[in-house]
């Protein structure tokens, strides 16, 4: 019966109207796909509806004789914050506490394992140009990128033009910050002028977009020099690509996760000192946790999504990945902010201050998943640290089934990923995409047409109310730490905009790393930063690599 229903309802319009149905079929018909919403209609309103149906077809095939562009915007911008929340305003100056004295290494080839923070010393000092160190990341992503297969575009023309232009400011005393001169990459679902912009699938694989997105416009005033832009999963999905399978560090037999793949193997293999990824729903924690990178997914609205490609407007955030929570709270000062393009986002204050005092943040456990670990799991090591530096983590009970019973995001994103790749289900160029199975994007496009509008926007009213929930129980806390991927805590968060940071907190049986999470109150990435700082100054995990790049 489900099959039969389906059938028809591929052809509705065409049931309707067709002379060989009589009218107590079409009714029927109406009466049966009506069925799939989980709703009852009688043959008698059915047939009030019937006319109504037809008249929407044709207003909507009016609408289709222009399909909209993945960047035609979404005027209905999300919001985080429940009735009454004040985004905070007022920045601080932030003195970032760069190392005095870091020196070149005796093997060229550890440079490759700085954190910004040495590299920004050495360039700030004048120990290494900005040139020497471009070439140095070049060389590594020639030589690795294809192992990993996490380059998408090499921008060594753009890489060199910027650091020599980064040494010559530096020449006349001109030093932008912590950033001036130092190599990175982007996710290629960022837009650079000139460059190909892929999003990472053939529809799209020459694309070019007359346009610098928001987060590359703002590295480029911090002086930061753009060498790559890296693989991501097919329209940000998983770690599978048109030009291959973007490869854990750790285990070359492996993907390295998605979808910001690259983003995370370049980081952790070396190539490059810190990357841009996004996050939908995953892919800056996942990514970061496969290949034990740290990743910051900033709260909802605090990073312009200008320019980027569009996978679902109420959902999707930019953020850093780096090799160390400091790296992150670096990148993430200069990242922060709007350009007035994207309805979702705003300026906010980020005061972080890497020497706070952990004592005085207000530090809890997510004690009804910890409960579901074995005693000897990681996660418990994680609160010992912490209780080693003097603080009291309180156990608490992070809201998660009371307040999610039912699977909201799976509406919501697939109603507007639908729509943000409409012209690509109507113009038949989704059989392009590198996968084509009943879990991918092609098949969920096309699902998605049978999400009613109704039970979208109900999906996001339950939405608004979790926000709430989960808001009210965050207040009492400025960290909570959560198993990463335990219960619907990635989900939940994701939904309400709550920032994280993903970090290393060991390596298991088989050698590869695993990941600790640190939720936070909206605006309020300082907070989980510090704290995960404080873990990071006492423990090594995030400074491992894998020995197979070391050369």
């Amino acid at each position: 019966m489900k099959k039969q229903v389906f059938i028809l309802g591929l052809c509705l319009s065409q049931c309707l109207l067709s002379f060989s149905q009589s009218h107590k079929d079409s009714l029927q018909f109406l009466q049966n796909v009506a069925s799939l919403y989980d709703l009852n209609f009688t043959e008698a309103e059915a047939d009030s509806l019937q006319s109504s149906v037809l008249f929407a077809k044709t207003i909507y095939q009016r609408m289709h004789k222009e399909l909209p562009k993945n960047d035609l915007a979404f005027p209905f911008a999300f919001n985080p914050a429940p009735y009454g929340f004040t985004v905070p305003a007022k920045q601080e100056k932030i003195v970032w506490d760069l190392p005095a004295n870091v020196s070149l290494p005796a093997n060229k080839n550890d440079l490759a394992f700085y954190t910004v923070a040495q590299l920004a010393s050495l360039i700030k000092n004048k120990k290494i140009s900005s040139v020497e160190l471009t070439t140095f990341f070049l060389n590594r992503l020639k030589k690795w990128g294809d192992t990993l297969e996490c380059v998408i575009t090499l921008t060594e023309d753009l890489a060199m033009q910027q650091a020599r232009a980064a040494d010559a400011e530096l020449k006349k005393g001109i030093y932008r910050g912590p950033l001036h001169g130092i190599p990175y990459g982007l996710k290629d679902l960022f837009a650079v002028r000139g460059y190909k912009t892929t999003w990472g699938t053939r529809p799209y694989m020459n694309q070019v977009i007359d346009e610098d997105s928001y987060v590359y416009t703002q590295l480029k005033k911090a002086g930061a020099v753009l060498c790559a832009k890296l693989s991501l999963g097919s329209l940000a999905f998983d770690n599978r690509w048109f030009g291959g399978f973007t490869r854990n560090p750790w285990n070359l037999q492996q993907g390295s996760s998605g979808s910001s793949a690259g983003s995370a193997a370049s980081v952790v293999a070396g190539l490059l000192p810190f990357a841009i990824g996004t996050e939908t729903l995953g892919s800056i924690v996942s990514p970061s946790t496969r290949c034990g990178a740290t990743g910051l997914r900033p709260t909802f609205g605090t990073v312009s999504r200008s320019g980027a490609m569009v996978l679902c407007w109420s959902l999707d955030k930019a953020g850093p990945i780096s090799r160390s929570v400091e790296d992150d709270a670096i990148v993430y000062y200069y990242l922060k902010g709007t350009d007035g393009k994207d309805y979702g986002s705003v300026n906010h204050a980020f005061n972080y201050n890497g020497k706070q005092d952990v004592k005085k943040l207000r530090i809890a456990y997510a004690e009804n998943y910890f409960r579901r670990l074995p005693k000897d799991a990681m996660e418990w090591g994680v609160l010992e640290t912490f209780k080693r530096m003097g603080v009291n983590v309180q156990p608490v009970a992070f809201p998660d089934s009371a307040v999610y019973p039912f699977n909201i995001v799976s509406t919501v994103l697939n109603a507007e990923s639908a729509a943000a790749f409409d012209e690509l289900t109507r113009t038949d160029r989704d059989t392009l995409i590198e996968r084509q199975d009943k879990g991918f994007w092609p098949n969920s496009f096309r699902a998605a047409r049978y999400i009613p509008a109704v039970e979208y926007i109900n999906a996001n009213r339950y939405r608004s109310r979790l926000c709430k929930q989960v808001q009210d129980f965050m207040k009492n806390y400025d960290v909570v730490i959560v198993p990463t991927f335990a219960g619907n805590q990635l989900s939940i968060t994701n939904l309400t905009g709550n920032p994280v940071v993903c970090m290393p907190m060991g390596f298991n049986q088989r050698g590869l790393p695993q990941s600790i999470t640190f939720v936070g109150n909206l605006y309020d990435e300082a907070s989980i930063l510090e704290a995960a700082k404080a873990y990071q100054d006492k423990t090594d995990h995030h400074k491992k690599h894998p020995e197979k790049f070391n050369r």
